[in-house]
């Protein structure tokens, strides 16, 4: 039982870190396509992997079953915004800090 609770401690940090860096694009990042990309970070990856870390912590099976049915909605509609924000962009045609140069 100590490696499943080691294992779910090393993917809450790793979804924190993500978290830490994606949060840090979107405010370091120059153009709207970009943070978009760092928004899909903390999205896609970092909150994917805290949640697999609850679901290794947790015992009761009823919270298991929210958490991954939590899981599969993330994942089924975090890249679909991102994509539809970014087709969004595209066809407003957003410029990119490259086509200023």
């Amino acid at each position: 039982m100590q490696i499943i609770t080691a294992l779910g401690w090393v993917l809450l940090a790793l979804g924190g870190f993500f978290c830490l860096v994606g949060s840090i694009g979107l405010i370091r990042l120059p153009d709207f396509y970009s943070r978009v990309h760092a928004a899909s970070i903390v999205d896609s990856l970092g909150a994917i992997l805290i949640l697999l870390g609850l679901i290794t912590q947790t015992q009761d099976p009823i919270v298991i079953i929210k958490l991954i049915f939590i899981l599969f909605f993330m994942m089924l509609t975090g890249p679909t915004a991102v994509h539809a924000l970014a087709r969004a962009a595209k066809l407003t045609d957003k410029e990119t800090k490259i086509d200023n140069h």
